[in-house]
Parts: structure tokens; C-alpha cells; sequence
């Protein structure tokens, strides 16, 4: 009887272990949450090593906002759109997502998202990538070619300070960018009705506008009447 348990409990250790290894890989097509999160077949996978702009995250390039977070986001997807991808797992996070370097083909994923600029080596948790990152800031591609918060930070609450614009550069753009209560973007032209009341903190994400074309291709809009 004893022997019997044995050769029991030695089975099940060995159909564990295959299962196991067996786990260590998704594969499959990938929908992209953000610019270091996948989904496969339901399982999100935080990929290793790596740290990109959240997608509601801001940046900064040639004095100007752009949405670091969404151009992350769309790069990857871009590059693994109808593609099967190969994750190999190292870890599972607090949020139990399977932490993982994903491949397609030969290309790593994690690395060439720190290539092109989209994410920075996650410094706190591994040093894989710090080649690659310091190569893309010689090269000022992605988010290294202007201002940004590094996405922990920004994660934090820490954001990007703002001067206010002086001199001629403050007498051509006068337009004012707030953004309420509801979260609307309403730019306000002098003269208008509310012009003088409406105050402006760019540390909030508003901002001056020297157009009122530039203002609505940024996003904002006239006030109701």
C-alpha cells in the first residue's frame, strides 16, 4: 500500500510539473490595452521589464501636449495587429496579470517598444532593457524627443509643470483652453463672455491657444450659447 502512494503522489508531482511548463506560454493573437499590456484569450499580460505612457497620459514635443499614451498604445498595435504572438512567462503581478517577455517571431516586443521610444526600462524591477532605452534617448524618437513623466510617477499623480507664456509670444496667443467641471474642453476668444472670468492652469492640462483653428484641432471647442 505504501509503495502504491508513492508511485501516487510521484504521478501527480510530474503531471503538475508538465502542466506547469506547459503554462510558462500564451500563445495567440493579442488585443492591446495599453503600451505595455496585452490580452490573449482573455489573460492580460504585463510585459516585462518595460514602462509606457498610460493611455490618458500626456507628453510633451516642441512645447506641445501630445497623447503619448494613446501613440504608444497605437505603435504596438500596429506592429502585432493579426499576428500571432508567443508570450513567455516570468512572473504574475499583484493584479494577476502574467508578466511576460512576447515575441513575434524573433522580434522582442518588450525590447522594440523601448527602441522606438514608446516605454522605458522598469528600472525597479529589472535592467534588460537599459541598452535599448539609452539608445533611444541618443536618438530623441518617441516620448525622449520632448518632456515627459515617467509613467510610475505619473502613475503617482506627478505631472508635467507648465510656464506661462510671456512677452510676444503671450500677446499672439490669447485664446484661453479650460477644461470644467464635466471635463470639457472650452476655449474662450477675447471678448467673449466668459473670456475674463475664466482662469487658466496649465498644471490641470489647459493651456493657450494662438488660433482658434488650433484649439479645435487640439480637441477643445467653442462654449454653447
Amino acid at each position: 500500500m505504501g509503495l502504491k502512494i508513492v508511485v501516487l503522489v510521484v504521478l501527480a508531482v510530474s503531471i503538475n510539473g508538465v502542466c506547469a511548463a506547459r503554462e510558462l506560454f500564451i500563445t495567440g493573437v493579442a488585443r492591446v490595452i495599453d503600451g505595455d499590456t496585452l490580452e490573449i484569450a482573455n489573460q492580460r499580460i504585463r510585459l516585462h521589464g518595460v514602462d509606457a505612457p498610460e493611455r490618458s497620459q500626456n507628453c510633451e514635443n516642441d512645447g506641445k501636449k501630445f497623447r503619448c499614451g494613446q501613440q504608444a498604445a497605437r505603435s504596438l498595435s500596429k506592429k502585432i495587429v493579426g499576428k500571432i504572438i508567443k508570450c513567455e512567462q516570468r512572473d504574475v503581478d499583484r493584479y494577476m496579470r502574467v508578466v511576460a517577455i512576447c515575441r513575434v517571431g524573433h522580434l522582442d516586443l518588450n525590447s522594440w517598444m523601448v527602441r522606438q521610444g514608446w516605454a522605458i526600462a522598469y528600472r525597479q524591477y529589472s535592467r534588460d532593457y537599459l541598452e535599448e532605452e539609452s539608445k533611444a534617448r541618443l536618438a530623441n524618437v518617441g516620448i525622449w524627443a520632448g518632456r515627459f513623466i515617467e509613467p510610475y510617477k505619473w502613475r503617482r499623480g506627478e505631472r508635467l509643470k507648465y510656464k506661462m507664456l510671456s512677452g510676444s509670444a503671450a500677446a499672439s496667443c490669447q485664446i484661453k483652453g479650460n477644461i470644467n467641471r464635466k471635463g470639457e474642453r472650452i476655449y474662450h476668444v477675447p471678448g467673449g463672455r466668459d473670456y475674463e472670468t475664466t482662469k487658466i492652469d496649465m498644471n490641470k492640462e489647459e493651456r493657450w491657444f494662438c488660433s482658434e483653428d488650433e484649439a479645435q484641432r487640439a480637441g477643445w471647442r467653442r462654449p454653447r450659447r
